[in-house]
């Protein structure tokens, strides 16, 4: 391998499932769901979204997992 070929390639995608309602899914088929919650939700004044978890959260939790 040389130093021009990447280690690992993520295989994800993204789909819009309803307004800001998204599901990922990765190469072996988990899939996730993720949104606004919380003072996201209140700032920008989207009380009609269900509550989910943030793309941001996911990486958290990964990070710290």
């Amino acid at each position: 391998m040389s130093d021009q070929e990447p280690l690992y390639i993520a295989r994800a995608r993204v789909d819009k499932v309803d307004g800001l309602h998204r599901r990922g899914t990765l190469e072996d088929g988990t899939a996730v769901d993720f949104g606004v919650h919380g003072p996201i939700k209140a700032h920008y004044g989207l009380d009609s979204q269900p509550n989910l978890p943030l793309p941001v959260d996911y990486l958290v939790a990964a990070a710290a997992g």
